[in-house]
């Protein structure tokens, strides 16, 4: 039986689906994604206090070149097989090189609930993979284009490294690191006492998008949906790989797979909003929150740990 937070995500796509009058209202749903990045980035961090050490900088440094690399694989992929534009495939290939904080908190859930050993620096995965994905996206648009990126490409790190997302994980980690989990608990344990319950608020509000984002379902893009539906296989394989590679323990693996498996749904569309304003970023959004983030949050994350299992 699926995780209980998953049932939440399936709710909300039956309510979606059946066209029920629930509703979160935006300022809610903008509520709950600051909780729970800011709560992630707390438990994060408070794992990190005292475990700092240099042995950290060439697994984060290899989690940096999976994103880095996933793009620029990407890429090919989208512009010959599935046939879309170089902004559409540049800004595609930004959001599956890029992470998923929703896919990082279910399979953070699921590893939780399993006792599976975690790593301490689990959260600066989301950090390390978001913004080489990115830029690197932004710079092969920028090179097919043939246009000037020097000025342009200031104002695209300063929106990347800016963002809701990236401020609060990174700002919730540096806190949570600095206090740890016992010095500032009458302020963190609010937050991570309360995370299952946000989460599944979130992804409730998650399954009436995705439902939204599904009616009617555009059949005519069917190389896109079944790209959507295929591609996080391969980028799962990729991410146990580098695990594997890096003697991840079980639940490491299982996040980071799981997170080379995901789409952004909220700091690459920001992005590439303004770096490639021609792109399509419905088409983005079908794929990545339609598809592929109800792939990975119902068959793929308990798949991956299956899989880890028997290759460990």
């Amino acid at each position: 039986m699926p995780d209980i937070v998953v049932m939440f995500f399936l709710l909300g796509l039956l309510a979606g689906i059946v066209k029920s009058d629930l509703n979160i209202p935006k300022a809610a749903y903008d509520t709950l994604s600051l909780l729970l990045m800011l709560t992630i980035g707390l438990k994060g961090g408070m794992a990190l206090y005292g475990n700092l050490r240099w042995s950290l900088i060439p697994e984060l440094l290899a989690v940096a070149a999976l994103g880095a690399l996933i793009p620029l694989a990407l890429m090919p992929v989208l512009r010959r097989l599935v046939r879309l534009s170089s902004a559409d495939s540049a800004s595609i290939a930004a959001h599956y090189g890029s992470v998923s904080a929703g896919t990082f908190a279910v399979a953070l859930a699921f590893a939780e609930g399993r006792n599976l050993p975690i790593g301490a620096e689990v959260t600066l995965y989301l950090v390390m993979m978001e913004l080489p994905a990115i830029m690197v996206a932004i710079a092969l648009y920028r090179r097919h284009k043939g246009s000037d990126s020097g000025e342009a490409m200031q104002g695209i790190w300063h929106e990347t490294l800016t963002n809701r997302g990236v401020i609060l994980l990174a700002g919730g980690a540096v806190i949570g690191a600095m206090y740890g989990p016992m010095e500032g608990a009458n302020v963190t344990e609010l937050f991570t006492s309360a995370f299952h319950a946000v989460l599944a608020l979130f992804l409730l509000q998650m399954g009436l998008t995705a439902a939204e984002t599904l009616r009617p379902i555009p059949w005519f893009h069917w190389r896109l949906l079944t790209f959507a539906l295929v591609a996080p296989f391969f980028l799962a394989m990729a991410g146990m790989a580098v695990g594997l590679a890096l003697g991840l323990p079980s639940g490491s693996l299982l996040i980071l797979t799981a997170l080379a498996a995901s789409a952004s749904y909220i700091a690459a569309p920001a992005a590439m909003r303004t770096a490639v304003p021609e792109a399509n970023i419905g088409l983005a959004m079908l794929a990545a929150l339609g598809f592929t983030f109800p792939l990975n949050v119902i068959l793929g994350i308990p798949l991956y740990h299956q899989l880890a299992l028997w290759l460990g």
